[in-house]
């Protein structure tokens, strides 16, 4: 007889550096076994050949994962030069072979030409839905879909290494942005062509890879540690602007009613806590000065 694993209400944010390998999907499946989570989801894909700073949202912090997904991020590409491929990664079939004749130079000033507002089109081998189904489906039948280019934002490139015909730069950019096709770019830019042959997520929405921790770590604990690694529910929003309702407003706004909130409320979302600190959820100020609520937590 299978005994039926008992799901916990346990709210939070887990920072999970994201093993080689692993599609986002898998890991949150792996994390809510462990922590015998009843809800679960990630905050952006990050790609199975790619690792690092993936945050898991847990419980009542699900309802805030889009913020995260929204979020600024920062990778560490490592590119080699010459070679492209099919996919424009280290996954694909080599398409052509040519000599790298570039300098540390020539490639900052075309890294350059790249920081901005830039046009993208998505690789044919990613996980964007066309018509329902991933286009690397599509890709693999050997199908081509037509892709309209998208526009993101590369805030900044920095070279962190340079050796003949491998780079490795760190790269600060909006979410959507595919750091496969940058690299690619670059490389048709100089001339040699150019694959992504390795990527971590370092950084994202305030978050640091070196809070994070690992899938073989959270294994070798028990559920009082586990829970230890979870960050608040609010870290995932901590950029808003705060504010406290006494007992009264609190408890109307939870009713789903705007309330007064004495003093100068900021335009757009807040952050709200009732008088003993604890955290309520979003809100947001109406033309005529009250707070309404926006999301909620169930408390």
């Amino acid at each position: 007889m299978q005994i039926k694993r008992v799901r916990r209400p346990i709210n939070g944010v887990l920072l999970l550096d994201k093993p080689l390998g692993y599609s986002s999907n898998q890991a949150v499946q792996k994390i809510k076994w462990l922590y015998q989570a009843a809800k679960a989801g990630h905050t952006g894909t990050l790609d199975p050949l790619a690792t690092g700073l993936l945050p898991i949202c847990l419980g009542e912090a699900t309802k805030f994962a889009q913020v995260l997904t929204d979020a600024d991020k920062t990778y560490i590409a490592t590119i080699k030069l010459g070679v492209t491929t099919t996919t424009a990664d280290a996954e694909g079939e080599v398409v052509s072979v040519k000599p790298v004749r570039v300098s540390p130079d020539q490639f900052d000033a075309v890294c350059r030409q790249y920081i901005g507002e830039i046009s993208q089109v998505p690789p044919m081998h990613s996980a964007l839905k066309v018509d329902g189904k991933p286009m690397y489906e599509y890709a693999r039948a050997g199908q081509e879909v037509e892709r309209k280019p998208r526009q993101v934002k590369i805030h900044a490139i920095e070279r962190l290494m340079f050796d003949c015909d491998v780079t490795q730069i760190e790269v600060t950019c909006s979410k959507g942005t595919y750091i496969r096709t940058l690299a690619e770019d670059i490389g048709n830019s100089l001339g040699c062509g150019a694959h992504l042959a390795g990527l971590r997520r370092t950084a994202t929405a305030g978050y640091s890879i070196s809070q994070a921790v690992t899938i073989e770590a959270l294994e070798g604990m028990d559920f009082a540690a586990r829970d230890a690694c979870l960050l608040s529910v609010d870290s995932a929003i901590a950029d808003l602007a705060k504010v406290t309702l006494d007992m009264d407003a609190a408890y109307y706004l939870l009713q789903g009613q705007a309330v007064w909130v004495s003093g100068q409320i900021p335009v757009g979302d807040l952050r709200l806590y009732d008088a003993n600190g604890r955290f309520l959820g979003l809100g947001y100020r109406l033309s005529n000065g009250r707070i309404a609520p926006k999301r909620l937590l169930v408390l």
